[in-house]
């Protein structure tokens, strides 16, 4: 095990002066055991809990297991737009529906680099890349090409995430030796209610991608989209699904429905802000050691109602110019914002978990900086 918090660890970001750096593993932790037996009656009744004692409920979690003043500085990449054959009812990026979204090619390399670095540029720690595919099959050129991607991007020093569609047991095994941290495939709302948005695959479909991540040693991001339509039964169905998972999502991502014209959920109500913090805080209590990451819709919200949901346990965010097909709040107004609340980013490779996957990667990028250094020294004595 691996504990991201003791003194060997890097020196913490700072906005505007120090970029973004990552933790070295040290050993001799005691893991804190968590549950992964939760009924869905004992997460309703968590769920169902006053709102303001659920959010003091779950800020009471979040600092045994987490630090409360740091928050997860993620950038997300369209790396392929459009054209996907799925149809999920709320996305602009199918070819079923007419939107404002055009198909496009996967992008170069260099573009994709060229983003990653201004990312980290302005403090963002995990670099994310989407593509619109069902998945890998008959891509095998493409596939070459991200993985170049994430070696790359992983070479900089960052976390680096993909979603891609469904993955085989061997695709996940190359995506992990090319250095991938995580990868995100969101089961979006309950079993129950999933057929009601998406018919093209099956919830097992997407249970069977998360187990070929899991079994790869890759981290898994997985979570759900509020505003489906969906009632408090499902965003309690959808937390029983991820947390009785044989390991809990290293992130779950919060995602509010930003509704897009031509899509079947065009003309669906903005989910309510208290739907929102209670499940994140719900999310919080049941899974206390994921990190619950604040996604698309959050630039709806103000800065108070943002920071009830820091509050509430929700210690990630997105952050930079776009997500994959909707606004993102820019990196200025996040640090600004995070400055006024006295929050500051989280290193790369800062959660235990994730520092526990990534040891011995890790100790070999540790290993090659302090012979760089020790090199760099020598010659510099040699010249003086």
């Amino acid at each position: 095990m691996f504990r991201a918090g003791s003194s060997k660890l890097s020196a913490p970001l700072r906005f505007g002066r120090t970029l973004a750096t990552h933790a070295t593993p040290t050993p001799n932790v005691v893991a804190k055991v968590t549950r992964h037996d939760w009924t869905k009656t004992e997460i309703q009744k968590i769920y169902d809990t006053p709102l303001l004692e659920l959010v003091f409920r779950a800020a009471s979690v979040h600092r045994q297991y987490h630090d409360p003043s740091k928050v997860q500085l993620c950038t997300l990449m369209n790396i392929k737009t459009g054209g996907c054959t799925e149809d999920c009812s709320y996305c602009s990026q199918s070819s079923r529906y007419s939107t404002p979204t055009k198909a496009s090619r996967l992008v170069e390399i260099e573009p994709v680099l060229e983003a990653a670095r201004k990312a980290k540029e302005n403090g963002s720690t995990r670099f994310c890349m989407g593509a619109a595919w069902r998945d890998l099959a008959g891509r095998k050129r493409g596939f070459e090409r991200i993985l170049t991607m994430v070696r790359e991007v992983r070479g900089m020093g960052m976390e680096v995430c993909t979603t891609l569609g469904m993955l085989s047991a061997d695709q996940a095994r190359q995506l992990k030796e090319a250095g991938l941290t995580a990868y995100n495939h969101n089961l979006d709302t309950s079993r129950e209610f999933y057929p009601k948005v998406i018919t093209s695959r099956s919830y097992d479909d997407r249970l069977n991608t998360i187990a070929n991540v899991q079994d790869a040693g890759i981290s898994v991001c997985s979570g759900g989209i509020l505003g489906l339509g969906e009632s408090d039964e499902d965003r309690v169905g959808l937390i029983y699904e991820v947390s009785n998972m044989p390991e809990h999502p290293e992130s779950f991502p919060v995602n509010a429905l930003v509704p897009i014209k031509g899509t079947p959920l065009e003309d669906n109500e903005p989910v309510k802000h208290q739907t929102l913090l209670r499940t994140i805080a719900t999310a919080r209590v049941v899974m206390p050691k994921t990190i619950i990451r604040l996604a698309a819709g959050r630039q709806t919200l103000d800065e108070t109602q943002q920071a009830m949901c820091f509050m509430a346990g929700a210690n990630a965010v997105f952050t930079g110019e776009q997500m994959l097909t909707t606004p993102c709040s820019p990196w200025d107004e996040d640090k600004a914002m995070m400055t006024r609340w006295g929050l500051t980013g989280m290193r790369s490779f800062e959660q235990v978990d994730v520092a526990r996957k990534e040891g011995a990667r890790l100790l070999e990028v540790q290993a090659a900086s302090e012979t760089k250094t020790s090199s760099e020294s020598l010659s510099a004595q040699q010249v003086l």
